[in-house]
């Protein structure tokens, strides 16, 4: 008998341990450096697969056990599975993501010019403090889609020698009513355009800043105004993720949430090799405006593609489906909110997630009575508990923040839908939807051993 002390996961790490976890920190950082929206996320995930030999499932026509197969949904959600060598009937194990993260979106008319400056009007994506993005350096990424069919892709910002862009903020000396204001208010959503231009053409009289800047659009894009609409373009920070604190402890990067369980799930479905049960990675669209549309997890996308294997199995029957989805264990891998010693009064400190104590499980999120969520089953946690003991990784429960104080949402209650066995679980995240969010190395590194234990101890 005793009283349980959770210790540091650091603590548990030589030197060599250590320069472990920074080397898979490395990988991660350049990650999140490189893909800062869902469709390069899918792009880099699609070229590492097929070099571990995984092959499009459209390109597939018989299933076997062994195989290595990925599905992409309109280039902006992902699934990668290894078949097991158990019937697909008895479900899967599944690591489930979401690979969008708060941004602006530029409008379908977005450019004009106001008194010599040519600024783009946005519209926010997901949910956002709006004061936070201003006066920060931001880039330009996304596609350009032609009547023709040629897509292009964009990046203005995050290349070398390239120009940044922004969204001005009123001068403090001027600022005296604006900061009366709520937070909610103190920046408007229609106040959130960026700033391209301030060069006139000399042979035009009428918006020759905003034809400056289409003409060069134009010339490195092939871009007409009309163009816009059928863009997709974000604004998103510019800039690569960095080590945070002097002792390189932690990242702070744009789109951790929720890209680094994004990159640990991937990570760890290509340790995976015939496996017992078939494992899944899914890398999901539009978790942060409620996973709608063809890309989010409400969609039928997954199910569909299950359906499909088994159809190239050789064994199709809709009950194979149904017991498939519903004989499924998954983590929703997803972020929470680590502890904040500026902001203590928001936390039950007995229930919260802290940095350096590795993977954490949420039971549930939702908001005050647990509204909208996914409550686990307790006999699930008791087996994720008997994994992740066994092979010694460090994790910890939380709740997202105390019970009045706010809360939030995953896929994890979509997937439950199903029938299935679903928990939160994932990295602990300061600033959560902020520009710059920060998440500690060693949390990284303990879930992405965290989801291997999974993949490989239920079977």
């Amino acid at each position: 008998m005793g009283v349980f002390e959770q210790k540091n996961a650091w603590l548990k790490y030589d030197e060599d341990g250590k320069r472990k976890v920074f080397d898979f920190c490395d990988g991660y950082m350049k990650f999140i450096s490189e893909n800062k929206t869902e469709r390069e996320c899918v792009d880099t995930v699609i070229a590492e697969a097929v070099k571990l030999g995984y092959r499009n499932i459209d390109d597939v026509d018989r299933i076997v056990p062994g195989d290595k197969l990925y599905y992409n949904k309109m280039g902006k959600a992902l699934a990668l599975f290894v078949i097991g060598k158990k019937p697909l009937s008895e479900g899967m194990n599944i690591l489930g993501a979401h690979i969008d993260s708060p941004r602006l979106d530029i409008k379908q008319n977005p450019l004009y010019e106001d008194n010599e400056l040519a600024l783009l009007d946005t519209h926010y994506y997901g949910g956002i403090k709006k004061y936070q993005w201003v006066s920060t350096p931001m880039a330009i990424h996304g596609v350009i889609c032609k009547k023709d069919g040629e897509v292009v892709k964009v990046n203005i910002g995050d290349n070398e020698g390239d120009p940044v862009v922004g969204i001005s903020d009123l001068l403090i000396h001027l600022g005296a009513k604006q900061l009366e204001k709520s937070g909610a208010r103190v920046v408007e959503g229609e106040a959130l355009d960026v700033t391209v231009g301030s060069m006139p053409l000399n042979d035009e009289e009428k918006n020759s800043v905003k034809l400056n800047v289409l003409g060069i659009l134009e010339k490195l894009y092939g871009l007409t105004e009309r163009d816009f609409i059928s863009c997709e373009l974000e604004i998103v920070p510019a800039g690569p993720a960095r080590d945070y604190g002097i002792d390189r402890s932690m990242i702070i990067g744009y789109g951790q949430d929720d890209r680094v369980c994004a990159y640990t799930s991937y990570k760890a479905l290509f340790e995976i090799s015939e496996p017992e049960r078939t494992s899944v990675c899914l890398l999901v669209d539009k978790e942060e405006i409620g996973s709608v549309g063809a890309t989010g997890m409400h969609s039928r996308f997954f199910e569909d593609v299950v359906a499909e294997i088994i159809y190239k199995m050789g064994n199709y029957n809709d009950i194979y489906v149904r017991r498939a989805m519903s004989g499924s264990y998954m983590l929703s891998s997803d972020v929470s909110a680590a502890y904040d010693p500026n902001y203590p009064d928001v936390f039950d400190k007995k229930n919260c997630a802290y940095f350096g104590y590795g993977n954490c499980f949420n039971k549930y999120t939702g908001s005050r009575g647990k509204s909208g969520s996914n409550d686990a089953n307790p006999e699930y946690i008791a087996r994720l508990r008997a994994a992740l003991d066994k092979y010694d990784i460090t994790y910890q429960t939380a709740e997202l923040g105390k019970v009045d104080a706010g809360g939030g949402g995953t896929i994890a209650y979509i997937m439950g839908n199903y029938g299935m066995n679903v928990i939160d679980s994932g990295v602990a995240v300061q600033n959560m939807h902020a520009p710059w969010e920060v998440t500690s190395k060693i949390d990284i590194y303990e879930t992405f051993l965290s989801y291997g234990a999974f993949l490989k101890e239920f079977v």
